[in-house]
Parts: C-alpha cells; sequence; structure tokens
C-alpha cells in the first residue's frame, strides 16, 4: 500500500500488466535487437562517445516516448556510471539549465530531433549543431544509438514487454 500526496489516505499501487511477451513469441526479432544494442555498444565504443551521454541520451529519448522500463533501467545505469541526480533530475528540462555541456546539449537537441522526427523531419539545425561538435564517427555512433533506444522503447510501451521497476543493474 502507497499514500496519497496528503499521505493520510491509503492507496493500492497500480499493477501495470505486460500486454504481451515480446521476447518470447518473437524470439529471432528480440535477439536481433540485443545484437542491434551490442553492435550499436561497439560504434559508441570505437567513437569513444561517453557513457554518461551514452546513459543521458537513452534517458531522453525514454522520457520522450514514454517507457517507464526504460527510465528505470537507464537512470540506474546512468548513476552506476557516475551520472548526478541533479542532472538526471533536470533532463526533462536541460534547455532551461546550466548543467549540461555545449556537447551534451547538442546530442540532447539531436535525440529529441531524431525522437520526435514525425513531426519536423530532423532539424537541419539539430543535425548541424550536433555534427559541429561531433566527427562523422561519432555521429554515426550518436544516430545508432538513438535508433536503437528508440526500439526498444517502441518494444517497451507497445508490448509492456517488460515489468518497470524489474531491473537491476
Amino acid at each position: 500500500m502507497t499514500t496519497t500526496d496528503t499521505g493520510t489516505e491509503p492507496t493500492a499501487t497500480p499493477q501495470i500488466p505486460v500486454r504481451l511477451d515480446f521476447d518470447a513469441q518473437a524470439p529471432d526479432a528480440a535477439r536481433a535487437l540485443a545484437r542491434l544494442d551490442q553492435a550499436t555498444t561497439t560504434e559508441l565504443d570505437r567513437a569513444g562517445i561517453d557513457q554518461r551521454l551514452r546513459e543521458l541520451v537513452r534517458v531522453r529519448a525514454s522520457q520522450l516516448n514514454g517507457c517507464a522500463y526504460c527510465i528505470d533501467m537507464h537512470t540506474k545505469d546512468a548513476r552506476a556510471v557516475g551520472e548526478t541526480e541533479q542532472r538526471l533530475y533536470a533532463l526533462p528540462a536541460w534547455r532551461e539549465t546550466p548543467f549540461f555541456t555545449e556537447r551534451e546539449r547538442a546530442a540532447l537537441a539531436f535525440t529529441e530531433a531524431v525522437t520526435l522526427m514525425a513531426g519536423d523531419h530532423v532539424p537541419a539545425a539539430d543535425y548541424d549543431a550536433a555534427a559541429a561538435r561531433f566527427s562523422p564517427r561519432e555521429m554515426a555512433a550518436l544516430l545508432a544509438l538513438v535508433v536503437t533506444i528508440n526500439a526498444w522503447n517502441a518494444v517497451g510501451v507497445t508490448a509492456r514487454a517488460w515489468v518497470p521497476g524489474s531491473y537491476q543493474p
């Protein structure tokens, strides 16, 4: 049991049921997505993209997509690689805070543009700002990261395939 905001009335903890066991019902696709994730990590390592930036990108895309499982997972992973609580809490309002470097801001704007591409088709300004701070290899790795986390988010949000809070780093 939990309490409401007043702290006086007990309420039941909501249960979010899994809609579809994606891993069991589409095992080849699940393995392919895991291989994509591994390949993306290899590209990020090859390009030298900082682990904290990787997790900020994963968290921000997951916030935009509303993927509770991935938000839980990647905030835990971010903390594990040294990300601060302050920056994680400020991430939804990153444009309004002084907590992020210009390079991180460019990556976050690029992440948002790719994640929300149906609206503006990744504006040149967002792409160019990122390309000014990242090499072509880094841009390719960053794009792979955003595409990969968006794929995970699509499965997580649609299938509710994994229970939020169950991830243990």
